[in-house]
């Protein structure tokens, strides 16, 4: 009687253990069934075993670099159909100069007409009246920069990079100024130096501002990661710590 009374618990445990089995089995599957029945945003990449080296952050901090170049490729292609003047000064269509301007970035080699500056350096200069050379192409170069600089000076982040909370703010702020500049500056004839917004008869053509806005917004977003990493570090150790070692005994004590 007494080796019964002892055992009938860890039989009732371990039925309850095997019906927590199968219903997570059963979660998972449907979880499953879920996602392929949900439409893919097709935003996602393939899986790169160097994804083993980053942390959900820097997965985070890299899709939105991603997002943010793909944004300015998007400003420069909507910026060069409405100042073909400018592509022509250096190259002989747009996509080639695109393509200069994205293997200069790439490489870390500066564009000459820029004379070795980048980031907002790059930007002031664009709109110099003075300047000769492709503004487009400069804007494009030192917004890249900006970007490279507030992900930690790094194309792809890993566990020992991180979102730098100060450069990423500067970097929204340099891009709302730079927004603002392409609709205010004007050389010396009174004309704007670059044409980019336009809502007229003719249409409306709203992709510079879209395209800046959402690159704003991303960065805004990283700085505020950024500046509650030490303390989310300090939280979620804890509650790990506090659902590994105590997540058992709760358990026990719900049934």
């Amino acid at each position: 009687m007494r080796t019964f009374l002892q055992t009938r618990p860890l039989g009732r445990r371990f039925f309850t253990l095997r019906l927590a089995m199968i219903a997570v089995g059963a979660a998972t599957a449907f979880g499953l069934a879920g996602c392929a029945a949900t439409r893919s945003t097709e935003r996602a990449e393939d899986y790169d075993g160097r994804e083993w080296m980053q942390s959900s952050a820097n997965r985070i901090a890299n899709l939105a670099l991603r997002d943010n170049l793909q944004s300015i490729r998007r400003v420069q292609q909507s910026l060069y159909r409405r100042n073909p003047r400018e592509w022509r000064k250096n190259a002989s269509t747009a996509d080639d100069a695109i393509q200069r301007t994205w293997d200069a970035i790439m490489q870390a080699k500066a564009l000459p007409a820029l004379g070795g500056k980048g980031g907002i350096e790059a930007v002031r200069l664009a709109f110099e009246p003075a300047y000769a050379g492709d503004r487009i192409a400069a804007l494009v170069y030192g917004w890249a920069s900006m970007l490279k600089e507030a992900n930690g000076d790094t194309w792809a982040q890993t566990m020992v990079d991180g979102v730098n909370a100060e450069n990423s703010y500067r970097a929204a702020r340099n891009m709302e100024i730079s927004l603002w500049l392409i609709g205010s500056k004007t050389g010396t004839d009174g004309q704007p130096l670059l044409l980019a917004t336009e809502i007229s008869d003719r249409g409306r053509n709203l992709v510079v501002d879209r395209e800046l806005s959402k690159i704003v917004a991303r960065l805004d977003l990283l700085a505020a990661q950024a500046d509650e990493k030490y303390r989310r570090a300090a939280l979620d150790f804890a509650q790990g710590w506090i659902m590994g070692s105590l997540g058992p005994f709760l358990s026990l004590a719900k049934q």
